[in-house]
């Protein structure tokens, strides 16, 4: 079972570095949001919508790109534990499946958005729609294909996996994305990834 061992130390790595980086202090003297706790508590039934929904070939869901927008990286991979236990008890899927989903659907596409999240503040400009665009729509479609074709074995069906993966990605890509432009506009300070002083243009910029 390499591709088990490998999932293993992907989630060993990921999940040393998120407590090593201490995420609790950012939550320490606040509460969570609630959206993020309801994104937080919705993410074992997209991991497991296939055995939940008795359609084997249905693509599961990642929802790792929104929790990453809403609690920063670190607390989002920490959170993916529980969250991989669940979708294993609830969703009767295998203890080497359920780490395969923790690493694919979670720590892996979590770590794509947060590298294309970088990017994005560094070689864009400063504007609302860079983030709403870039971060919550452009970032999580990339993440998710990515992460998607990463994961799937290489048989004669994985073509047809592959499409229905990006697909998916699309759906999940616009949800994210239509959610992060609702809070950005109502509730920005529930984004742990966004400020203002991130995405608003400056003086100096608009004078450029």
């Amino acid at each position: 079972m390499p591709h088990a061992v490998l999932d293993a130390a992907l989630a060993l790595l990921a999940l040393a570095v998120a407590v090593w980086l201490r995420p609790w202090r950012g939550v320490a003297t606040r509460k969570l949001p609630w959206p993020w706790l309801a994104a937080w508590a919705i993410t074992p039934l997209l991991w497991a919508i296939d055995r939940c929904a008795s359609v084997s070939v249905l693509p599961p869901m990642s929802g790792a790109a929104l929790l990453v927008l809403l609690a920063g990286w670190p607390l989002a991979i920490v959170a993916f534990v529980p969250s991989a236990l669940v979708t294993v008890l609830a969703g009767h899927i295998g203890w080497i499946e359920g780490l395969h989903r923790l690493v694919w659907l979670g720590i892996v596409p979590a770590t794509f958005v947060l590298a294309l999240g970088a990017a994005v503040r560094r070689w864009l400009p400063r504007h609302l729609f860079v983030y709403i665009l870039g971060r919550g729509f452009a970032a999580t479609l990339v993440a998710l294909v990515v992460a998607g074709a990463l994961a799937i074995p290489l048989d004669p069906s994985a073509g047809d996996v592959f499409m229905g993966r990006v697909l998916l990605g699309f759906g999940e890509a616009f949800l994210t994305g239509m959610l992060t432009a609702a809070l950005v506009a109502f509730r920005p300070h529930l984004l742990a990834t966004y400020a203002d002083r991130l995405y608003l243009p400056t003086a100096a910029d608009v004078g450029r």
